[in-house]
């Protein structure tokens, strides 16, 4: 499993995060993996490399 840093967030949205987190009843960390497999849903990467020109490689 990947790990991911993200610099530079403003601390509102990080506050914002952690309220929403806890509404949930979540970790912060939880609630932002929530958000980023919510948005990615459902992932069809052959479909979204095709819409910006990209094809799979050929098999060899």
């Amino acid at each position: 499993m990947a790990n991911l840093n993200i610099r530079n967030l403003p601390d509102e949205v990080h506050q914002a995060l952690k309220v929403r987190a806890a509404l949930n009843n979540r970790s912060t960390e939880a609630e932002i993996r929530e958000i980023l497999t919510a948005a990615v849903q459902p992932l069809d990467l052959d479909k979204m490399g095709r819409a910006v020109g990209l094809e799979k490689p050929a098999k060899k």
